[in-house]
């Protein structure tokens, strides 16, 4: 499919492109020209996405191409035309936009989606005896297991963490390459030596099949089924399942010590949380960030700004959304913009007593 979108568009940018070279000179009609070549892009974008594939996130992969490839060559290739004809003005500007959506094409699909961050925070608490450090590894989601997802597992490993967490969402590949690519997951886990002295827990998220605990069989990992509650000395763990993460009505009573609650999707913050830290991920941080805008989709009721990052939600308790690792797969674009993917650690520190 993605074929017949760039054959129907590549066509529009031809005929434009013969239009303008062979314009005796330039007017009003080759504006309109370029217009109706943009929104007949458009219309087979839609077209494709709603009507033959029908998935939202094919209009996104379309729109995608057609912002970064087939936008950025048609302009680059009326700069050369206007230019050889002396109308260097137009030649100048359609030559800087063309290198602008290259640019962001080139840090979007292929630069900024492997530049993983690891990112630190601190939060003090008078409920703590010792201090403890706690890795956060979200949305592997991946269809295979490459340099970039192993480095993500040695990060976590190199933190030296106390407890690492895993809030899902880890293969998004369903096909019969599925069990190779879970043997290269378990072997990855296994060879990274992916363990921490208080535990590493697995929930699951949206993207896991029933069989899902079986993707960490034979490692250190425990996946959780259903909402569990851990005690770990003066850290209280309550995991919760997916769709408990989603409840924005969801209740959590209080736990003596520091209770760390846990779900794939921040949802739950909007519930009544007795807890002192909730920890999500699901959002991706939107994969796409806008400046003085933020995400623009998160697939989550949280406002935009709790999407990524930790967020002070009052009454002693934080809200830690992580970036996550991965990208959504199948049919939506493979991109991160002002987005970069992550690995948190957070270091919960008993606070000083005056």
């Amino acid at each position: 499919m993605v074929w017949l979108f760039h054959l129907l568009v590549g066509s529009l940018d031809v005929w434009f492109l013969t239009r303008l070279a062979t314009a005796p000179d330039l007017d009003r009609r080759l504006v309109a020209r370029a217009s109706l070549v943009l929104w007949l892009a458009l219309l087979v974008a839609v077209g494709l996405a709603v009507f033959v594939v029908g998935n939202l996130f094919a209009l996104f992969q379309f729109v995608g191409w057609l912002l970064f490839v087939h936008l950025p060559l048609t302009a680059a290739g009326a700069a050369v035309l206007l230019f050889r004809r002396d109308h260097r003005r137009p030649a100048v500007i359609l030559a800087l936009a063309a290198a602008l959506l290259g640019c962001v094409a080139v840090e979007a699909y292929w630069l900024e989606p492997r530049d993983l961050e690891v990112t630190e925070f601190t939060i003090e608490s008078a409920k703590l005896e010792k201090p403890l450090r706690i890795a956060v590894l979200a949305d592997l989601q991946t269809d295979r297991m490459g340099d970039h997802e192993r480095q993500a597992l040695a990060a976590v490993v190199a933190a030296a963490p106390d407890l690492i967490l895993l809030p899902g969402d880890y293969l998004q590949v369903y096909d019969g390459r599925r069990s190779a690519v879970a043997a290269d997951f378990r072997r990855a886990l296994t060879d990274s030596g992916f363990a921490a002295p208080l535990g590493a827990f697995a929930l699951r998220g949206d993207m896991e099949p029933d069989d899902w605990p079986g993707l960490f069989a034979g490692t250190e990992v425990t996946p959780v089924e259903g909402r569990q509650v851990v005690e770990l000395g003066d850290l209280v763990l309550t995991l919760l399942p997916p769709q408990e993460s989603h409840d924005p009505r969801l209740r959590v009573e209080e736990r003596a010590g520091f209770h760390l609650v846990v779900g794939h999707a921040p949802d739950f913050a909007l519930g009544t949380i007795d807890g002192d830290l909730l920890v999500a991920g699901h959002t991706h941080g939107g994969q796409v960030r806008l400046p003085w805008f933020g995400p623009l989709l998160t697939f989550s009721r949280v406002p935009r700004a709790w999407a990524a990052g930790l967020t002070d939600l009052g009454g002693g308790r934080s809200l830690l959304v992580s970036r996550g690792v991965g990208m959504e797969r199948g049919w939506a674009p493979r991109v991160r913009f002002l987005c970069r993917p992550e690995v948190v650690v957070v270091n919960l520190l008993p606070a000083k007593r005056g």
